[in-house]
């Protein structure tokens, strides 16, 4: 097997989020180090129940390219994530990759990812551009996305196919043009949350086709409650977007009938 070297990039930070994901995290952190060896990962465990952190340090100790962030409690997966790229940046990584424990983001795919982030400030893992796919999933649960992804476009006017995924790569510059301090998105809306951030300040967004895999071990953490959540706050964002783009189109013709 040859394998493709990201050298250029810098280096390269995978961070993986887990809560009670013994059965998938040997297994997802020992297919990542095959498919991109010089990459890092930082498996960020919000204090699983069921020993995934013991697990994660067993990893860490037999392998210097693997890191543990122990954390105190679960927050939800936004905080885990902003977690985790604040590691990142204080360590000097220069591209910090999303990746979920369960095998549902395939780190064979990982190498199409970090390819475009050469000519990309943000690369997105999508399902539903061309080429994309979902494997073992209900037909429920994929109207539920399709039909997030199309309301989330409409409401945010971004050109984004599939901004509630959540396997993405960042350049570490991208992170600090923006503004993260005010993030308070904790579900999967986070993933919006930082699509969105990342169009309105002008930066290379790209989206790549990924086949995404339902998880066969262990829980999945979606229920209805992150789906609510991550409805409503479109909708609030959205509405707030549109009601400023109106005052200030409404400022400005005053102002130009003033003038004349």
């Amino acid at each position: 097997m040859t394998y493709d070297s990201f050298a250029d990039l810098g280096r390269i930070l995978v961070i993986i989020p887990t809560y009670n994901e013994r059965e998938n995290i040997e297994r997802i952190v020992s297919r990542a180090r095959v498919c991109v060896p010089e990459a890092h990962i930082l498996i960020a465990d919000d204090n699983s129940p069921d020993g995934t952190g013991d697990i994660a340090d067993e990893l860490a100790a037999v392998d210097d390219h693997i890191q543990v962030l122990h954390r105190a409690g679960k927050e939800g997966l936004g905080a885990a994530y902003l977690s985790g790229f604040a590691w990142a940046i204080d360590q000097g990584y220069d591209v910090i990759v999303e990746m979920d424990a369960d095998g549902s983001h395939q780190p064979e795919q990982l190498p199409k990812l970090l390819a475009a982030l050469r000519n990309a400030d943000v690369v997105l893992g999508s399902r539903w551009v061309q080429g994309g796919s979902v494997v073992n999933w209900p037909k429920h649960r994929e109207f539920l996305s399709r039909g997030g992804n199309l309301y989330t476009r409409a409401m945010l006017g971004i050109p984004l196919h599939d901004a509630t995924g959540g396997y993405r790569a960042f350049r570490a510059d991208a992170l600090r043009t923006l503004d993260l301090s005010d993030v308070e998105s904790k579900g999967y809306c986070f993933q919006v949350d930082m699509a969105w951030r990342a169009v309105r300040a002008g930066l290379g967004v790209v989206e790549v086709p990924i086949e995404f895999i339902e998880r066969e071990l262990g829980d999945s953490k979606m229920n209805q409650k992150i789906v609510t959540e991550a409805l409503w706050r479109v909708t609030q964002w959205g509405a707030a977007d549109k009601f400023a783009k109106s005052r200030r189109l409404l400022a400005s013709t005053v102002s130009s009938s003033k003038s004349n």
